[in-house]
């Protein structure tokens, strides 16, 4: 036994004291229905940051499930099930580095009946008192802070219970309802918008939907290993080619959407993995976990594009002191993310992903509002409640900072900028005037990449 496959029975035997067991259909479906009941026990709901108004109320979860345990149960035939036992001896690729793929649980179904998106209606856009930029509101809904992502000309969201698209020119919002706890922003890749949603049982549902018509095109199922995460903040990323990676416990497992396989899982040595990111060549994986560190993965030869160097290998490790972190964002010369919690959370840039090198950035937003960083239009993004700037993504120097307005005393707040064409688009919330939605921008020349 070499000291790869003597890591992974250690860690197999940590988590599974008792002897392991095949994950058949039915427990995978009895996971899935399990979500829709009211007995939490032994699961603590990931922490989401969402404003006190809701949008568009469903009652869907229990049909939901239902209609789970049903799609997963007629997939008997053909559903792979790997590793049920932690003997089994992992597989070794080419050039001889040991993967650890061979320990998730993986189903896929067909694409449901397409579900038709319920559709608001255009509003005049609202120019806002004080406001940065010439922001104009230009819809009233109300989403999770740190959701909003754009592709393809659309905004895309996460909203109480659904999943939104937001036309940027009208701002019409067109929404699908979704189950379970997202604990982040969705991932946009080619032409579908992928959702991971965390359930009671290690249970990682992953949904894929047409990024113009909202259909749901995908469905995959990863069991974690070991428990998920408690503090969530971002555990889902793509890779340039298409493969996805999903926090799912003490590991990391990236999955082909088209085959519905996990390629290839990358386990921690400590920790339970809380946020993820992979840099824009494909070579790199990093992951968050704990208070706080981050573990960097050579993926290069991983994923689907084959070639390259051996995938699995940990090429780094480094920590920082000052509560949870997350919300990683990798950059082609750093990583960015954040530490803290409520008004002591802050934005950091590391160089290389070193957190020992990290810098600040930007301040807390206070008052309970989340301040994160965003890649997009070829720059870096970071709202909050006090300030709106653009920063360098590979030297983490600010370019231009906006000062944010208030409203008789409380915050507004401005977050999840992104970039199409000339505007930006941030989530905007005043909890004074009981007003939330997005808004448009016109940013200063500094902030044109």
């Amino acid at each position: 036994m070499n000291t790869d496959e003597r890591q992974l029975s250690d860690l197999l035997h940590r988590l599974t004291p008792e002897p392991p067991r095949r994950v058949t259909v039915e427990d995978i479906a009895f996971r899935l229905a399990n979500q829709a009941g009211s007995d939490r026990s032994g699961y603590r709901e990931p922490r989401l940051r969402r404003s006190p108004r809701r949008f568009g109320g469903r009652g869907l979860v229990p049909a939901l499930a239902a209609l789970s345990v049903v799609v997963v149960a007629g997939l008997s035939a053909g559903i792979a099930v790997l590793a049920s036992s932690h003997n089994t001896p992992p597989i070794a690729p080419a050039g001889g580095q040991t993967t650890t793929s061979a320990s998730a649980s993986v189903t896929s179904s067909a694409p449901s009946t397409p579900v038709e998106a319920s559709t608001g209606s255009a509003m005049q856009p609202l120019a806002i008192s004080g406001a940065p930029w010439s922001a104009e509101l230009i819809d009233q809904h109300t989403f999770a802070q740190d959701s909003l992502v754009s592709a393809d000309g659309s905004l895309y969201a996460i909203a109480p219970g659904s999943l939104a698209r937001i036309d940027p020119a009208t701002g019409v919002v067109a929404d699908v309802p979704i189950s379970g706890s997202v604990p982040g922003p969705p991932v946009v890749v080619g032409h579908t918008v992928w959702v991971a949603s965390y359930h009671p049982g290690g249970v990682v549902d992953l949904q894929g939907y047409d990024a113009s018509t909202l259909a749901r095109v995908g469905s995959l199922t990863v069991v974690a290993i070991g428990a998920l995460s408690t503090a969530p903040e971002g555990v889902l990323a793509a890779g340039p080619d298409g493969t996805l990676y999903v926090a799912a416990g003490v590991t990391v497992a990236a999955v082909d959407p088209a085959s519905g396989s996990v390629v290839r899982q990358y386990y921690l040595r400590s920790g339970t993995a809380n946020s993820l990111a992979v840099s824009p060549d494909g070579r790199t994986l990093y992951v968050g976990s704990g208070s706080f560190r981050v573990v960097k993965f050579n993926v290069s030869g991983g994923g689907l594009s084959g070639g390259g160097l051996p995938s699995g290998q940990v090429t780094g490790e480094s920590t920082m002191t000052g509560g949870v972190g997350g919300n990683l964002v990798a950059t082609s010369r750093g990583l960015w993310g954040t530490i803290g919690v409520g008004n002591s959370e802050w934005v950091w840039f590391a160089p290389n992903g070193n957190l020992s090198r990290a810098t600040r950035v930007g301040q807390g937003a206070g008052a309970g509002l989340a301040s994160v960083p965003v890649y997009s239009g070829g720059l870096i993004w970071i709202g909050g409640g006090q300030t709106l700037v653009c920063a360098d993504p590979s030297t983490g120097h600010i370019l231009s900072t906006a000062t944010l307005p208030t409203d008789h005393g409380s915050l507004e707040y401005f977050g999840s900028a992104d970039v199409i064409g000339a505007s930006a688009y941030a989530y905007y919330q005043d909890e004074a005037a009981q007003r939330a939605g997005i808004v448009q921008m016109t940013p200063p020349a500094a902030c044109a990449a």
